[in-house]
């Protein structure tokens, strides 16, 4: 073969790649998960979401409501209905023996969600989502009591958006 016609070849194998990209690039359609066109932002405002059992409980039902509705607060007229049930638990991580108590901490805030369809009852998602958060326990108790609070709200807070996005990923199928 000669370099003439090998570069020939070269040229064509490029001209075909550069098609075959552009062809599987065309087929590719990425839109945002809250997009207006998708429907997303309408159906999130029709979720209603079941009481809390618990302050940490209340933290995540507050946030996903203020998520659905975007700011507006919980809809009157639910098209979906969210089974909510939340725990929450804190534990020492650092042990220091010369006081014998733990220096630091992590806040676990585990949801589990069930996403129905208000009229018919048909489960359309279900799921769990975890987050861990970190503390550090200062020696006053007093303090230690309201890093903890502090703790369990970002994870809680946290949660509340993975749950939401999860929601969202369904209502938009």
């Amino acid at each position: 073969m000669s370099s003439d016609s090998l570069f020939k070849f070269a040229r064509i194998a490029g001209v075909a790649s550069l098609m075959a990209t552009a062809g599987l690039l065309s087929a590719c359609q990425v839109k945002p998960l809250y997009a207006v066109s998708t429907g997303v932002t309408q159906k999130l405002s029709e979720v209603s979401f079941s009481d809390a059992g618990s302050r940490v409980g209340q933290e995540v039902r507050n946030q996903l409501i203020f998520i659905a509705g975007r700011g507006a607060g919980e809809t009157k007229t639910p098209k979906y209905t969210v089974d909510l049930s939340v725990s929450a638990g804190t534990a020492g991580v650092l042990y220091l023996p010369s006081s014998d108590t733990s220096g630091a901490g992590r806040t676990s805030v585990t949801a589990a969600f069930t996403l129905k369809d208000a009229v018919t009852g048909k489960v359309l998602k279900s799921g769990s989502r975890s987050v861990t958060s970190l503390v550090d326990f200062p020696t006053q108790e007093f303090a230690k009591h309201r890093a903890i609070l502090n703790s369990e709200d970002r994870a809680a807070r946290e949660v509340a958006e993975m749950v939401a996005a999860d929601i969202a990923a369904a209502l938009s199928r």
